[in-house]
Formats: structure tokens, sequence, C-alpha cells
């Protein structure tokens, strides 16, 4: 099941890629990510807070995600002429801080949006199959 969301996401993705093209600014592709998401029928959360829970106490982090779909796959979305290890170590973060199985970085200022994305998966996504298993 999560295999196959990510797979529509990315295809929702290229489309808005193929539309709109590279170079524009991130907050546009994200806009026009959730409009298709949407239209799907995807439950889309966007630019939500991210609280860091450490003992008793759960802390401001600042932290915003671009995209949490259908509660199981965080996106993140990138205009940048590389991506960095930064980009990918801000998605692993979130995804640890949420306890969300996958998170795909896509960057949207590329030529080809499927070379120049990346999915990630931690230690959440084995528990989700195992669930889904049983």
């Amino acid at each position: 099941m999560i295999t196959r969301l990510s797979y529509e996401i990315m295809g929702f993705a290229i489309e808005v890629h193929k539309e709109l093209g590279p170079g524009l600014l991130e907050s546009i592709y994200e806009k026009c990510l959730i409009f298709e998401l949407n239209k799907n029928g995807f439950n889309v959360v966007n630019q939500l807070s991210i609280p860091i829970k450490y003992k008793e106490i759960e802390l401001d982090s600042n932290f915003r995600l671009d995209l949490l779909v259908n509660d199981l796959i965080i996106v993140e979305i990138k205009s940048v002429v590389q991506l960095l290890p930064i980009h990918q170590a801000q998605l692993l973060t979130y995804m640890k801080l949420l306890k969300k199985p996958q998170g795909l970085l896509l960057n949207f200022n590329s030529t080809n949006l499927s070379k120049e994305s990346v999915p990630l998966i931690n230690e959440y996504f084995n528990e989700y199959n195992l669930k889904q298993n049983n």
C-alpha cells in the first residue's frame, strides 16, 4: 500500500513538473501538487509544524514539513541546483520525529524530476508493513 501511494504521489509530481517546468519557487510546486493530490482523493496536510518530544516536555522546533500525504508519506519539495545531504537529513529528521515510514525528496529545479528525487524509508517502514500483513 505505501509503495503504491509513493508511486502515485510521484506520478502527480511529474505531472506538475511537466506542466510548469523547472525554475519556479518551491511554494508554487507545493500548491500545484496539493491541488493534484486533493483532486484525486488524497488527504494532504501542508506546512505542518513538527514538535520535538523530549522526556516529559514538548519543545517547539520551528520545523515545518511541506506535505504529509494520507498520514503516511512526508513530501519535501525543493527547487535547488542540486540536492545536498542536508536535504536528506532534513527529511529523515521529520520522518523520525513524526514516526512516518516513508519520505519523498523532490527537486523540481531539474530537467528530469524522477532522476532528481530521492525516496527514503526508515525503521517505521518495516513496522508498517508488518502491521499491514497481519
